[in-house]
């Protein structure tokens, strides 16, 4: 049972952190009074009503903060150089085309790292009705396990915007050609993206429609490329898009510079490809020297050893 109460104190002091945050998040079952309900109409004028209605329920959290902000202030720096800062999981939403912000991301990645630590404390229980564990034990298995979530969240993430990275990479140049047989037939360039953007499904047809939404909401074309091209971060991409805008800017025909962009695209991704291919190369090697050649030569020495053995030489 002595093993018991720090749990039974930590499950306490959940408990009653819970009930206040429900209690101070609670609605008033009372009829505002005179002043609440002109404070709204004179908050212009009134420092007192700017103050009534600037008034907040009882929180326990920042004084929580404020306690341990010290130590969980080294922890989420650390957290930042591991899983990379604000401005990383930013492109990485971005990138990966999530509507969420990076705060409510850091929410989720707790959310993992809680659910990781309760599994982990679930299955510790379960296993110490079979064999005693120490709490000592119990308690590292979940926190790696919190830790692991925590990053395996950001994990997630890196992989979907790698993804949809290596998607838009080898979708280029099929429109940057797209875009040049437009423009020799005689389209304009913002004819030409919102033509792709509105026949193509693809992953880069999705976002030049979102530079089609933003000129149209009178935002100049070059300007809106270049924002794409910040927000994504795609080196390819990101060639092409300072290409057509010095383009644009130069008066230089449009058609000749996307098809010479469309020629590089293809030229990366076949060096991309030929890469590629030599690392797998060098990993197939890896079973072959590691597995099947010493399994090859224990198979052809064993005999010769058995027979030795035996007496028979």
């Amino acid at each position: 049972m002595t093993g018991l109460v720090p749990w039974a104190v930590l499950c306490g002091l959940a408990l009653g952190l819970g009930v206040w945050l429900l209690i101070s998040l609670a609605p008033r079952l009372s009829r505002p009074n005179l002043a609440s309900r002109v404070a709204p109409y004179v908050v212009d004028v009134s420092l007192n009503a700017r103050d009534l209605l600037d008034r907040r329920t009882a929180d326990p959290l920042p004084v929580f903060a404020a306690l341990v902000e010290p130590v969980f202030g080294r922890i989420r720096r650390v957290f930042e150089v591991l899983v990379g800062g604000s401005d990383v999981i930013a492109r990485r939403l971005r990138q990966a085309n999530l509507t969420i912000s990076v705060t409510e991301f850091r929410s989720r990645q707790l959310l993992w790292a809680a659910g990781g630590v309760v599994v982990a404390l679930v299955v510790g229980m379960v296993a110490a009705t079979l064999q005693p564990i120490s709490p000592v034990a119990e308690s590292a298995f979940g926190l790696a396990a919190g830790v692991g979530a925590f990053v395996g969240r950001d994990y997630v993430l890196q992989r979907a915007a790698a993804s949809r990275v290596k998607r838009m990479t080898q979708e280029l140049p099929a429109v940057l050609e797209f875009m040049t047989l437009s423009l020799s037939a005689g389209e304009g360039i913002l004819d030409a993206i919102r033509r792709i953007s509105r026949i193509s499904h693809g992953e880069l047809a999705a976002e030049l429609s979102t530079v089609i939404g933003d000129v149209s909401t009178g935002l100049p074309l070059a300007d809106s490329l270049i924002a794409l091209s910040s927000n994504l971060q795609i080196p390819p991409l990101t060639r092409a898009i300072e290409q057509m805008t010095g383009a644009l800017e130069r008066g230089t025909p449009l058609a000749e510079v996307l098809r010479a962009q469309a020629q590089d695209a293809r030229d990366d991704a076949k060096r991309e490809l030929i890469e590629l291919s030599g690392k797998k190369e060098v990993a197939m090697l890896v079973p072959l020297v590691f597995l099947i050649l010493p399994t090859t030569i224990a198979i052809a020495i064993f005999p010769g050893i058995f027979v030795l053995q035996l007496g028979f030489g």
